[in-house]
């Protein structure tokens, strides 16, 4: 238990250090750090689960709204068709949207035109 503990932290201090992108706009689509705690925010999948986070809204240079994205194509209203990057469909699924840190954001892959 406790060497899980000190995992998660150091984990959680590593991407606490991050210095947040500030230069992110809206409707961006950003590779995202999802699975890890940050700052005030949690996540249940742990280690360095990442996904591609479309900005919705930009709230401050440190907080949006985002909607996560995956590649798996569902019969469902939650998943919306939002393009091809790197050549694969990408869904937004509209469950997860939520409030993001901007110390999530890794790297942009591209930006949503319509």
């Amino acid at each position: 238990m406790n060497k899980n503990f000190d995992k998660w932290n150091e984990i959680k201090k590593r991407i606490n250090n991050i210095v947040p992108s500030l230069n992110f706009k809206e409707r961006e689509v950003w590779f995202s750090f999802v699975g890890v705690n940050v700052r005030f925010e949690e996540d249940g999948k742990g280690e360095d689960f990442m996904r591609p986070v479309v900005i919705v809204k930009k709230f401050s240079k440190e907080m949006f709204l985002g909607i996560p994205c995956t590649t798996i194509e569902k019969d469902n209203p939650f998943y919306v068709y939002i393009g091809n990057f790197k050549g694969n469909k990408n869904f937004a699924i509209l469950s997860q949207i939520r409030l993001y840190s901007a110390s999530r954001l890794a790297y942009k892959i591209g930006v949503i035109s319509e």
